[in-house]
């Protein structure tokens, strides 16, 4: 790679067009000038950002990057791309939370609005956004949470002339305060609600025929804005709506297609959280970096002690692991259509796998650089509440594993592996490894036979053909990427279909511990076809979380080798990565054992996985080597 990490000063965004260059150079240069003295007294007396909000109005950075082209009135530079959305979001988590988060929630409150046929509403905002507006997305209540089914925001309607009056009250509304359009979801009054506990059962389409999306302004006298329910400089609102009109032109979706659009926004918006952790922790990384290299105990600098230096280059290692997936996620999410919906699963990763990783760094960070942490002219404790808070926006770790789970049959058990399936009746009492050997030699033979076998067995060969897939390419060209907004209905995710994983684990497997870290991949297709989950644990969720993390841990994994083939990553530093992996993976493992409603043959090939990481002590100084040069090398102007 061209460089390690992110440096504000010297990145050229080369790989973008002119206007996006100079619209992301203007944003750094918008922060290097108000100065890390003033972003941290803003923080500390949480005033609203509004002198952000002018440079964003005055130089059209949200009008710009966040209107899709059909909705640019022809204006050249005017589109959603992922991949310069991305980039925007790294800056601003690079420079505070805060800023990322009044950029996130105009994107989830643009979601519903752009997937809407409703022309005369995404006009409105097209217009509002040239305006300089900022946008909400009004799901969440304090009482119902995630429980969208149950929601108590009511839409009356009218006896004369159309449309409703809302009432109801929204919590936990980031931008609620001066959005000039808010995506609401309510239910008519008139109309079913749906039992949320019985959300198992397919549902009718007049079951979902009472709910719905409209567009409310925060300025009408019937919003009533409440207090911000967050102590910090960001606005997150409660509000209440009181017999708030709504006329047919505000009403974005309804039935079915409302909860679609619920969905298919939290697709798109919190693929964006990951980027903000990456912008974070790299900061963080060269304040923490520089500290302890310059910091000299009992007549060591504190970056020669042996517990800080493997702080450091297990952070090292795994911050490096989050920008190459993060960086092949864009290709997969610019490269979705409705015969490709891979990128599902690569975005609740990036939410869920990355935050979680950003947060492990800031912990193992905070060791390293101690009570400097806490000290009021640093950017590392203004980060640091927004860094435990990313893994849990835009649905917890546990809703985002409980949707990565959904694809754990078919990501594992590539349609040419199904002779996998056979290893279930081997006895439980079989010698430990020998399932495992089994399915080593069953998946390095079916990839050979195959094409034969499709050849001669038609309904196989349609199986197989349903997993074929082009190479996803590289993606930082200057396009549109349109099918974000027209996902369709959320459902069908079963057939999803993933391509072969282990292609790009051999090619690495000369890593020593990318191949140790292909044995347990392996060993999970063992567990998963000889000790398939039973019914009742298919219904534990604290089971199913433990063969999540498990899970969840290949694709990771996956996409940091695919970047790496593509863009060059250190050999070193994927090692010490992947000796990092080694042990999660085992100790997940372990801890899969140990539930109590594991079988004895899930307990056995749970620890069938556990493997000791290949340590090399070269490998290891060379990689601390490369962390003890980002001493110095970026301060924020005061």
């Amino acid at each position: 790679m061209t460089e390690t990490l992110f440096n504000p000063k010297t990145h050229e965004f080369a790989e973008f067009d002119a206007e996006t260059r100079r619209l992301l150079r203007a944003t750094v240069n918008w922060f290097e000038s108000h100065g890390k003295v003033r972003l941290l007294a803003d923080s500390r007396d949480r005033v609203w950002y509004s002198d952000f909000l002018d440079f964003i109005k005055s130089e059209r950075v949200f009008a710009t990057f966040l209107t899709p082209a059909a909705e640019g009135n022809g204006d050249p530079n005017k589109r959603w791309d992922t991949a310069r959305i991305a980039m925007m979001s790294k800056i601003l988590g690079f420079y505070g939370m805060q800023y990322w988060y009044v950029w996130q929630v105009t994107i989830l409150g643009l979601g519903p609005i752009w997937q809407s046929a409703n022309a005369e509403a995404k006009a409105r905002a097209a217009a509002a956004l040239d305006s300089g507006e900022i946008f909400a997305f009004g799901l969440s209540e304090q009482a119902h949470g995630a429980d969208v089914y149950s929601t108590d925001m009511i839409l009356e309607p009218k006896t004369r002339g159309g449309g409703f009056t809302a009432s109801g009250g929204k919590y936990y509304i980031g931008n609620g305060n001066a959005a000039a359009m808010v995506s609401v979801f309510g239910r008519r009054a008139d109309k079913p609600i749906i039992d949320s506990a019985d959300f198992q059962r397919k549902m009718t389409d007049e079951e979902y025929s009472g709910y719905l999306f409209f567009a409310a302004d925060s300025r009408h006298k019937n919003y009533k804005l409440q207090k911000n329910v967050v102590d910090s400089q960001m606005y997150v609102a409660a509000f209440e709506l009181d017999k708030y009109p709504v006329a047919e032109a505000d009403i974005l979706h309804t039935g079915r297609a409302a909860f679609d659009a619920a969905m298919n926004t939290v697709n798109v918006g919190k693929f964006n959280l990951g980027f903000g952790a990456v912008g974070a922790c790299e900061h963080a990384m060269y304040e923490a970096v520089t500290h302890a290299e310059n910091r000299i105990l009992f007549g060591h600098k504190v970056t020669e002690f042996p517990q800080v230096k493997s702080l450091l280059a297990d952070s090292f290692a795994r911050l490096i692991g989050m920008k190459l997936y993060s960086e092949r996620a864009i290709d997969y999410m610019r490269s979705a259509n409705p015969n490709d919906r891979r990128y599902l699963l690569v975005s609740a990763i990036e939410k869920m796998s990355v935050t979680r990783t950003g947060q492990k760094i800031y912990e193992d960070l905070a060791d390293v650089i101690a009570a400097r942490g806490f000290e009021n002219d640093m950017y590392f404790p203004m980060a640091m509440v927004g860094m435990f808070g990313l893994p849990r926006l835009e649905g917890t770790v546990h809703v985002n594993m409980a949707l990565s789970l959904k694809f754990m049959p078919n990501y594992m058990f590539h349609p040419s592996d199904a002779a996998l399936a056979a290893l279930r009746y081997l006895p439980g009492a079989a010698p430990k490894g020998a399932a495992r050997a089994a399915a080593e030699a069953l998946s390095w033979t079916s990839r050979r036979v195959t094409p034969r076998a499709g050849n001669l067995v038609p309904k196989l060969r349609d199986e197989l053909s349903s997993a074929a897939y082009a190479p996803v390419p590289t993606r930082r060209d200057a396009a549109d990427d349109e099918f974000l907004w027209r996902q369709g209905p959320s459902s069908g995710l079963g057939r999803i279909r993933f391509a072969d994983w282990r292609p790009v684990f051999e090619k690495f497997a000369h890593i020593p511990n990318v191949a140790v870290f292909l044995e347990q991949a392996l060993g999970l297709q063992t567990l998963l076809a000889a000790a398939t989950p039973t019914r009742a644990q298919q219904a534990d969720v604290d089971f199913l979380f433990g063969l999540g993390e498990l899970f969840t841990m290949v694709p990771y994994a996956q996409l940091i080798l695919e970047q790496a083939d593509i863009a060059g990553a250190d050999a070193e530093v994927l090692d010490q990565l992947f000796d990092i992996f080694v042990r999660d993976f085992s100790k997940h493992a372990v801890a899969l054992s140990a539930k109590p409603s594991a079988t004895k043959a899930q307990q056995t090939r749970a620890l069938d996985l556990v493997r000791r990481p290949i340590a090399d002590a070269t490998r290891f100084e060379s990689v601390l080597k490369q962390v003890r040069a980002l001493a110095g090398q970026y301060e924020m102007n005061p």
